[in-house]
């Protein structure tokens, strides 16, 4: 009996193996391989039939209940699309993506919903074998079909920001129920396509059959992850249920994650609020986003007594990257010169003692905490793509330190408001009755920055010193603090002078960055290029950093890219910290060993 089943599997294997190979023909004369990885770098971590991920707990129990803050509101469960706000928990913790990056592995995809990957050797597309056991929450299997749809719609009815981000793929195609390639515009060079296509979230065909996937719904897609919604109040609370029957619970990129049969996230509109509501035990776990209320907010029984327990989870991720942003596409902030003078009438040195107690650090780079970061005068590589831009360029830029696009805190806010001052004039403005005028209109130079309610407290107290020195150089700025709702919408409409923008850190930028700085992207509603850069050097350095092989290149590519940025003053950065500012009731535990991750509390569990 056992001979006859141990033939059975091998012809069992060979018979899959064979279906592979025989797929792979099918692509045309260039030889494919069929892998368990997608990578854009050397080497990945993981090796073949690794178990688990280094920084999770794979025997962690699954039990219990966590309460977590969100922030604004939701009207619908679709993230991708324009219309409405979405519940981004949702998506995230229902539907599953074909591949999975890890957090101490970004360069590479591992096996999720797709069991297999089939790259040529032409990189003319890439292939994905889906998992036989991928399943619906309904019990209905994940198909190609699924696929397919999830794209398509992506691409026709999800936010602009996909089209930019999948522009490089001609098609999406089905091979047969569990085989699906995306092809690649025969013109297109993008090393890293692959990897970010192993990121598509996967939503059911069938589910949408008879209602539209582009209009705010508070129905509850079907879902495929590890999480089901158990019940909610759209915009007061989601509950999620574990699913016990989910059926990757036991792969290696989920072994050790989603350790709670229950997780519900209650709605704030204000992060301050959630102190209170943390002590009060209607929380359990709250990241601090307010250096004052991690200094002074926490001295009570509850944190001395050790029932809520204060911790900085140190990290090594790229920096979030969070500035004010200026309008470019208003008149005022047309010139460079103007922009970086205001920027001038910034003191962080002065905001982080007196306002952040000395807990940040500056950003100085649009990809701070990376190799990617340009740092003083350009080296020979970084000269050579700078001379072949160098019409479209400062002439600055190619001998003074990166450092120099900043104002100089060494001095006094005098001396670098007469630098300002000084720089407007060169950009044709002067004094006019005590205010900074347009010369040539008479136009007094005036405007508005923009501050999302969440946040409108914290903001509030950085600008106020920053709006009095602009005040002494003939500038009116004022402030106007919006609920989230209709922040959102001036955001996506670009109705603003200056709004606090960002993004999270970047490990390998690449064809995001089209949609963050391309002029192809400055004019479409949505996009995340709120400042309505349009600089042909950006757009041919985007290009080349997407489609070089050679890593050394690139990197020289993404440092040039930050240079060119930087000398543009298209932003006036803010600040970030090496680590994560957590506190929580003392009833969870987490890995020790977080390999640099930070905090992640999909890899916490309840204590016995």
């Amino acid at each position: 009996m056992t001979k006859r089943i141990n033939k059975f599997l091998v012809l069992l294997l060979f018979s899959t193996v064979l279906l592979y190979a025989l797929e792979g023909l099918s692509a045309g004369s260039a030889s494919v391989s069929i892998k368990d990885y997608v990578s854009v770098g050397d080497t990945p971590k993981y090796a073949t039939g690794f178990k688990n991920l280094d920084y999770v707990n794979p025997e962690a129990p699954k039990k219990g209940r966590i309460v977590l803050p969100a922030y604004g509101t939701f009207d619908n469960f679709n993230p991708y699309i324009f219309k409405g706000t979405a519940s981004a928990e949702t998506a995230m913790l229902t539907l599953d993506s074909l591949g999975f990056i890890p957090a101490d592995d970004t360069e590479t995809a591992y096996p999720l919903i797709a069991e297999k990957f089939e790259i040529p050797a032409d990189k003319s597309f890439i292939g994905f074998f889906i998992n036989p056991n991928a399943r619906f929450h309904d019990g209905s299997p994940i198909t190609a079909d699924d696929v397919v749809f999830s794209f398509n719609s992506l691409i026709e009815k999800g936010s602009p920001v996909y089209k930019f981000y999948y522009a490089d793929v001609d098609r999406v195609e089905k091979v047969s129920s569990r085989h699906v390639r995306f092809y690649f515009k025969p013109e297109a060079k993008n090393r890293e396509l692959p990897l970010i296509l192993t990121s598509l979230k996967i939503f059911s065909a069938k589910d949408f059959a008879h209602r539209a996937y582009d209009k705010p719904s508070l129905t509850v897609p079907l879902g495929n992850g590890p999480y089901m919604v158990k019940d909610f109040e759209a915009g007061k609370y989601i509950t999620f249920k574990r699913n016990p029957d989910y059926w990757a619970k036991d792969l290696p990129t989920r072994k050790g994650f989603f350790n709670f049969d229950e997780i519900k996230y209650d709605y704030y509109q204000d992060t301050t609020v959630t102190l209170q509501a943390l002590f009060s035990g209607n929380i359990d776990v709250r990241t601090e986003y307010i250096a004052k209320s991690w200094a002074t907010g926490y001295d009570n029984e509850l944190i001395k007594r050790g029932k809520i327990k204060k911790q900085a989870v140190m990290h090594n991720r790229p920096a979030t990257t969070q500035f004010f942003a200026f309008n470019t596409r208003k008149e005022k902030f047309a010139d460079r010169k103007v922009r970086q003078a205001i920027g001038y009438a910034f003191n962080f040195p002065w905001a982080n003692k007196n306002l952040f107690y000395d807990q940040y650090l500056r950003l100085d780079s649009f990809f701070a905490n990376t190799r990617f970061a340009a740092r003083d005068v350009p080296d020979e590589t970084e000269m050579k793509i700078l001379e072949s831009l160098k019409e479209y360029l400062p002439e600055e830029i190619f001998d003074q330190p990166v450092e120099k696009v900043f104002r100089d805190d060494s001095l006094s806010d005098r001396e670098n408001l007469k630098k300002a001052v000084k720089l407007l004039n060169d950009a044709g403005y002067d004094f006019v009755n005590e205010k900074m005028c347009n010369v040539q209109t008479g136009e007094p130079l005036e405007f508005e920055i923009v501050i999302n309610s969440a946040n409108g407290n914290a903001f509030t107290r950085v600008l106020l010193p920053f709006i009095e020195n602009l005040r002494k150089i003939g500038i009116k700025a004022t402030t106007r603090v919006l609920e989230i709702n209709t922040y959102k919408n001036k955001l996506d409409q670009f109705d603003f002078d200056i709004i606090i923008g960002g993004y999270g850190g970047l490990s390998m930028p690449g064809s995001e960055q089209k949609d963050l700085w391309g002029s192809a992207s400055s004019d479409v509603f949505g996009s995340n290029n709120i400042i309505g850069v349009k600089n042909p050097a950006v757009d041919i350095l985007v290009q080349k950093l997407i489609e070089t092989e050679d890593n050394e290149l690139y990197t020289a590519y993404v440092r040039v890219l930050d240079r060119v940025l930087l000398f543009n003053h298209y932003v006036i950065f803010n600040w970030y910290t090496n680590f994560d500012r957590i506190a929580y009731w003392d009833k969870f535990a987490f890995p020790e060993n977080n390999a640099g991750v930070g905090v992640d509390v999909h890899t916490w569990w309840l204590k016995d």
